[in-house]
């Protein structure tokens, strides 16, 4: 079972992505991790990427959807895995879906989390984090005990550059312009389940079990 996650920065999809990959003991896939893993393994295709990362450029898709399929073809993918952040582009889903079949794999299902913008950028915005810990905070959802205080250590809270309001709305237009589409090329293909993402995140999760416990 090779199942895809989609969703804009703020839907949830990293904490849904750690449930799923539990209780269907799925292998977990990120494209940053997996490329990370093939340079500092130093294989063929990593060689390859690293040129491009040395140079401050993007790793062209092809080369990402090969390292992708080399990992998919890795032992711990054989019950089944789950893609996180990856296709990002119509583009790359094309070359992903010319490329699955040499390793006897198809998509299962294409999962979208669909969160609506204002409730994205609450989300976004809100988000504290501790300068000396490290812990997570949230204005709305979890706010610390006292203002910009951390509760475990009493270090001071910030607001991370990428959750600024100016940061975030450059993120979720990126997100519009280059992921989104994928949500018509999957539909189309007759294996993409909406979620709703607006819920608390049981209520998300239990959607999700519900789908894939169809397939």
């Amino acid at each position: 079972m090779l199942i895809i996650l989609l969703g804009p920065p703020g839907a949830g999809k990293g904490t849904q992505a750690e449930r799923i990959v539990i209780k269907y003991q799925l292998a977990y896939i990120s494209t940053g991790d997996i490329l990370r893993g093939a340079v500092r393994e130093q294989t063929n295709l990593g060689r390859k990427a690293k040129q491009y990362m040395d140079q401050g450029q993007l790793v062209p898709d092809e080369l990402v959807v090969a390292i992708v399929k080399d990992r998919l073809a890795d032992p711990d993918c054989a019950e089944g895995a789950l893609l996180d952040g990856f296709p990002r582009t119509v583009v790359q889903a094309d070359f992903l879906e010319k490329a699955l079949p040499e390793i006897g794999i198809k998509i299962g299902k294409v999962l979208s989390i669909e969160v609506a913008e204002e409730e994205l950028i609450e989300r976004l915005t809100g988000r504290r984090v501790c300068s000396e810990c490290g812990a997570n905070f949230h204005l709305k959802f979890k706010p610390p005990k006292v203002r910009n205080v951390c509760d475990l250590c009493g270090g001071d809270l910030y607001q991370r550059d990428d959750d600024t309001l100016e940061t975030v709305k450059e993120r979720l237009e990126v997100y519009k312009k280059q992921t989104e589409p994928l949500i018509a090329f999957y539909e189309e293909k007759g294996i993409l389940s909406p979620i709703d993402g607006n819920q608390d995140i049981e209520a998300v999760n239990d959607q999700i079990n519900i789908i894939l416990e169809k397939i």
